[in-house]
Order: structure tokens, then sequence, then C-alpha cells
């Protein structure tokens, strides 16, 4: 007998392949999956949104080349970008609209695209 994915009861009838016992089992199943995905979004967006204001202050502050140590210390997260691109030699990123080249130890080129739209 098939199990509900949701509560792990036996269901004891319809078709072979349900899933749920219940339509409350199902809907709870649903919006959990849905809450899960939401709150990965939302962790995702708070790190690029620290990401663009960590580089922001670098722009207003006229650093146009930090280590990434001193970047990690600021709270930027290099795993996360908005952008990539292969431009000649070098590995472009982008932070919505600031763009940077960075390798394993440095940022740098840090600067706001000007015609973003």
């Amino acid at each position: 007998m098939p199990v509900c994915l949701e509560c792990g009861d036996r269901i004891r009838y319809g078709r072979t392949d349900k899933k749920f016992c219940c339509d409350d089992c199902r809907t709870r199943h649903y919006n959990a999956a849905a809450r899960s995905g939401r709150a990965f979004r939302r962790r995702v967006f708070r790190i690029l949104v620290r990401n663009h204001e960590v580089l922001e202050g670098l722009i207003k502050a006229g650093v146009e080349s930090i280590d990434m140590i001193d970047l990690a210390a600021m709270g930027f997260s290099p795993t996360f970008v908005t952008s990539y691109s292969k431009v000649g030699k070098h590995n472009e990123y982008g932070c919505f609209d600031i763009k940077y080249i960075m390798t394993r130890t440095r940022v740098y080129s840090i600067m706001k695209i000007q015609n973003f739209d």
C-alpha cells in the first residue's frame, strides 16, 4: 500500500499511484514546498543586496581594487553574482548595476554600469 507523502499514513483507497491520503495533506505538502522556495529566494536576494551595498560603498570611497580577504570581512559573498562574462583573459562579474573583475585573491575594476536599463 502507498504511504501519504505528508503525514505518512497508509493510503487505503483510490488510485495505486496516489501520493496523499486527503486534500489537506496535499495542500500542506505543496504549501510547504512553495514556502521553502520563497525562503531560499529571499536568502539569495539578501546576499546579493549585501554584495551590492559593499561594492557601492567601495565605489563611493574611490576604491577600485581590494583583496578578497578584506572584501569577505566586509560581508561580501563572492559566489553570489547576477551576471558573468568572459572579457579577454578576465572573468567579469556583475551585481545588479555594478561590474567588477574577480580573481581568486583580488577584486578590481569595480565600477557602475553607465547604460543600465
